[in-house]
């Protein structure tokens, strides 16, 4: 299997809307409304939004988002993984190794100080997952404030 880890940019939007894809259909997404051309190619384009692919015979089959945060504790950035998916019929194939050590390397290279991503507690499967390619585990609680009605958007 002849996988390949790309990092996308502003280009690539194809790769970019197929990854999305991807997130739809590993998180079982029901209802989902894709946002608009303008708005994701304008986030595509940002600096500080980072889009990793895994393509197999130039089918995009993985990938993960992340986001730059700027520290003020620190000169050095962080990074967020925000979502990070692989097909389920090309799982447990190391992709989902391949695409951590894609960022990590990348983020090393650009001076990022911490690379981190939250994990629910009920998805034992991520969990173990990140904890094998290195992962240094941190409990935390997780607040959000809802302010938009998901109805609304």
């Amino acid at each position: 299997m002849d996988v390949k880890v790309k990092k996308l940019d502003q280009k690539d939007f194809d790769e970019f809307l197929a990854l999305i894809g991807v997130f739809e259909e590993v998180f079982e997404m029901k209802g989902f409304k894709m946002p608009g051309e303008k708005h994701l190619q304008t986030l595509l384009a940002k600096d500080g939004f980072l889009v990793f692919v895994a393509l197999l015979d130039g089918k995009v089959v993985g990938g993960l988002t992340a986001y730059t945060l700027q520290q003020y504790y620190s000169e050095r950035p962080l990074v967020y993984i925000y979502d990070l998916a692989v097909l389920s019929n090309y799982q447990r194939r190391g992709i989902g190794k391949m695409l951590m050590e894609g960022i990590t390397t990348f983020c090393k290279g650009i001076g990022v100080e911490e690379v981190f991503v939250q994990a629910d507690q009920a998805d034992q499967h991520a969990i173990a997952f990140y904890q094998a390619t290195g992962g240094i585990a941190e409990q935390v609680v997780h607040f959000y404030y809802p302010l938009v009605n998901p109805s609304d958007q």
